[in-house]
């Protein structure tokens, strides 16, 4: 991947994420611009009802995956707003730039890299995610990026970490960890990150790979003075129980579709686990998660985090206390000095699905493999 071009009121180059059948590319900006993205000729327009946003720092445009697939490339331009005033507007003139792009293949042999639990770390999550180079074709961030929502430039590691890896060539899949949901901005991430219509939980389809993003939200329950009364997480995954419902119900558009060989489940927390209390909460609900998925679903993999390790989890194994339906990959831990607990490495995850099967490897910062695995899926 060539180096991306940084136009000068962007903060990194964009990224482009994966939701249902389209991609929302994003970029967060420095200052109030228009933002419109060109496709096959076509311009896509961040906008609200017919009117261009400016007054964002972040952008998002919502392209059909047929066509960004069928081009190749993308271009984003900007107008920088000196006046919006009511009449006669002043902007100045639009800067550009192109940026190539490989979709994730319909055959087999595709390549992802998972990263979780960064906790607003860059430099070695960054080194280690750039494991397969050229040859990645899905970035996954998956939950607690930042390492809390109590600044809003916290986000803005998510985008770093995208234009390190992709260079805003590959597709991008993010997941809300429950470190995200704390702080000031808490409430705004949904802002900043891909989501559908506003849901940090969704589907989406790339080439062979069909996947479903889930959101635990907060791992103790809602009333722990933690929180000092700041969520309602139950109601949330109640919610969200009745969203992976209306996915089964339209399986033939989602992991029935023709061309699907691969399913994901990509979340945070391994909710087939049941951590000790407090951690141990909705045990009947994630249960009933685990249940819809395993009869109408059946992925081949849970890609998740939280617990700071590398694990892989077979069915039976140390992580199953609720009925696993399939491996579980705890695929993110930070290495620290024990000592100085000063951070000195971190270990992501390379994942290679091919042939009906997946290839496993644990990969530090230095592009070493600590451990590897070969499952038939």
């Amino acid at each position: 991947m060539s180096l991306p071009v940084l136009l000068p009121e962007f903060k990194t180059c964009p990224a482009v994420f994966a939701v249902k059948n389209d991609y929302q590319i994003m970029v967060p900006v420095k200052s109030d611009v228009l933002f419109w993205v060109t496709v096959g000729g076509k311009n896509y327009y961040d906008h609200s009802n017919g009117i261009i946003r400016s007054s964002t720092r972040m952008h998002r445009v919502n392209i059909p995956m047929s066509e960004l697939n069928r081009t190749g490339e993308y271009t984003v331009t900007y107008r920088k707003i000196i006046d919006r005033k009511p009449y006669f507007a002043e902007t100045e003139e639009p800067v550009s730039a192109t940026y190539s792009f490989r979709p994730v293949p319909d055959s087999d042999n595709i390549r992802i890299y998972h990263l979780s639990d960064t906790h607003g770390r860059f430099e070695f999550p960054a080194k280690a995610a750039t494991y397969f180079g050229e040859n990645l074709d899905l970035f996954v961030l998956n939950g607690d990026i930042p390492d809390h929502s109590g600044n809003v430039e916290n986000f803005d590691l998510i985008f770093q970490l995208c234009e390190a890896v992709t260079h805003g060539s590959r597709t991008c899949v993010f997941s809300r960890g429950n470190h995200d949901t704390r702080g000031f901005y808490a409430e705004n991430i949904a802002d900043f990150t891909p989501t559908e219509n506003g849901h940090s939980y969704y589907t989406f389809r790339v080439g062979a790979v069909w996947g479903i993003v889930m959101d635990c939200g907060e791992d103790k329950t809602d009333d722990h003075a933690e929180y000092g009364h700041t969520v309602c997480c139950h109601e949330f995954r109640l919610e969200e129980t009745e969203y992976l419902k209306k996915v089964i119900a339209g399986a033939k558009d989602e992991y029935l579709a023709d061309g699907v060989k691969y399913r994901l489940v990509v979340v945070h927390n391994p909710f087939s686990f049941t951590i000790e209390a407090p951690f141990d909460i909705e045990q009947p609900l994630f249960s009933e998660w685990l249940k819809l998925l395993g009869e109408h679903v059946k992925p081949e993999l849970f890609l998740t985090g939280h617990l700071h390790t590398t694990e892989i989890s077979p069915i039976g194994g140390q992580l199953d206390s609720k009925g696993q339906i399939c491996p579980v990959i705890v695929g993110s831990k930070p290495e620290t000095d024990p000592q100085t607990q000063k951070h000195i490495g971190f270990i992501g995850c390379a994942l290679t699905l091919s042939d009906g099967k997946a290839h496993i490897s644990f990969t530090d910062s230095e592009h070493h493999v600590r451990e590897e695995q070969t499952l038939t899926l």
